[in-house]
């Protein structure tokens, strides 16, 4: 099976940004909203389409959707997400810009991200659940790692290596919670696989 068969992506950062910017959505970007997103999968939250709207509508801040093409580009967002924490191919990816953009830009985004999964992971979480000691560690991380915008104004190669080691260790915390937060037994699994969400 090639890299192409079996890889899921995430939809395009530009393309989640607009439809925030159509939707009128402030209160947050598409890093934080993915980040938000990933953190509540991560903690184990799973979302029929209605409830996923829902959630999405209160993380953004807003009352109601006003575009079709933003329900169903939410709903995919989701899927995606889902699809690539349970690949075997350890396809999961953080919604960030492209590299092309400025550095800063892109550190702050990340940063955001960290804040958002912390945030998601939180309201999620059961306060029952026991966490092994590195999974407490990366969460601990994140949260440093969400205050990196503001120690980053350089563009050097050494800054775009340092910041790609960075993300690709956000990459791999989060892959941690959710293997961690999800661990259930085959038969169990089995008997409460869902189909993913559909408009209806």
């Amino acid at each position: 099976m090639t890299r192409e068969d079996a890889a899921v992506e995430l939809p395009d950062f530009d393309i989640v940004a607009n439809l925030l910017i159509e939707e009128g959505v402030l209160a947050v970007s598409p890093a934080e909203l993915h980040g938000l997103l990933a953190g509540q999968l991560a903690a184990g939250a799973r979302f029929d389409a209605d409830t996923l709207l829902r959630v999405f509508l209160e993380l953004m801040d807003v009352s109601a959707l006003k575009q079709e093409t933003t329900k169903l580009g939410l709903i995919e967002l989701y899927q995606r997400t889902l699809a690539q924490y349970e690949s075997d191919d350890f396809d999961f990816a953080l919604l960030l810009p492209d590299d092309d953009q400025m550095l800063a830009q892109r550190a702050e985004a990340l940063g955001s991200w960290c804040s958002g999964f912390l945030s998601g992971f939180g309201l999620h979480t059961q306060k029952s659940q026991k966490l092994s000691a590195e999974a407490k560690e990366g969460l601990q991380d994140l949260a440093q790692i969400a205050q990196i915008a503001a120690d980053t104004d350089a563009d050097s190669d050494e800054d775009e290596a340092d910041l790609m080691e960075v993300q690709e260790y956000v990459r791999t915390a989060a892959m941690l919670m959710f293997n961690e937060c999800n661990r259930v037994p085959e038969a169990e699994a089995e008997a409460t696989k869902q189909t993913p969400p559909t408009l209806h």
